[in-house]
């Protein structure tokens, strides 16, 4: 993989990223806000900079977004909510229960602040592995037998660039951040999924078997490209 940083009016900082096996460009932000080109290997440097810079207010208007701080009251996943409460230890610390994350903040400290955030960002990660490991892989299989498929295993994983991925061996991985996609959304992904059993690359092909079960999954596919939960690990991508 070969790259290259620039900077660009606007935007601040690029990392651009040459794969070999990328046929588009895609641009994203990681979680620390760090933005980023991926690309195909062929391509110049100087197309990945040109994409970007027309992205400036697409990019602008995320950034300023992924910096707003988890609130109290928050829902995160399905079944958790979250809430700030002052406690009487020296540190931060949270505790996750059925359907709460409570984290505690010392005396003197606001919920806002960056140890407070990273703590609770940490056990709001935990509730939605619980949740994911709970709820995916059996709406996974659901929705094989639903449909025909067949798959060889699945895992739930915190992935950071893909809301799911299936080998060649039809063994499917799911991002525990698709629990705070609405429901509609994770079917997508997961019948996404399932269709790569039956078909690997993205073309026509995959097209045509995925919208046989999936009548709107171009149009899922596009909402999901701008749907951004409020917890992530996974970059935003535009393609």
């Amino acid at each position: 993989m070969a790259t290259k940083q620039v900077f660009i009016p606007n935007i601040g900082p690029v990392t651009l990223y040459k794969r070999r096996g990328n046929r588009s460009i895609r641009l994203s932000i990681s979680l620390e806000g760090d933005v980023r080109v991926s690309m195909p290997y062929w391509l110049p440097y100087k197309a990945g900079e040109e994409f970007a810079a027309s992205k400036a207010t697409w990019l602008a208007h995320h950034q300023q977004k992924r910096a707003d701080p988890l609130e109290h009251g928050h829902y995160i996943g399905k079944a958790h909510r979250l809430y700030f409460e002052q406690g009487n230890g020296a540190s931060a610390s949270a505790r996750i229960t059925l359907t709460e994350i409570r984290v505690h903040h010392p005396k003197g400290s606001l919920s806002h602040e960056d140890h407070v955030q990273k703590r609770a960002r940490a056990a709001s990660i935990r509730a939605l592995r619980q949740e994911a490991e709970q709820v995916l892989p059996g709406r996974l299989r659901s929705l094989a037998q639903q449909h025909g498929f067949d798959f060889r295993s699945v895992q739930v994983k915190q992935l950071k660039s893909r809301w799911g991925s299936c080998s060649s061996q039809q063994d499917i991985t799911l991002n525990l951040f698709l629990m705070q996609l609405p429901w509609h959304l994770i079917d997508y992904v997961l019948l996404h999924e399932l269709t790569h059993t039956q078909v690997m690359q993205h073309g026509r092909p995959f097209w045509d078997v995925l919208e046989q079960h999936l009548p709107n999954a171009r149009a899922c596919r596009q909402e999901i490209n701008t749907h951004q939960p409020i917890l992530t690990a996974m970059p935003l991508t535009v393609a």
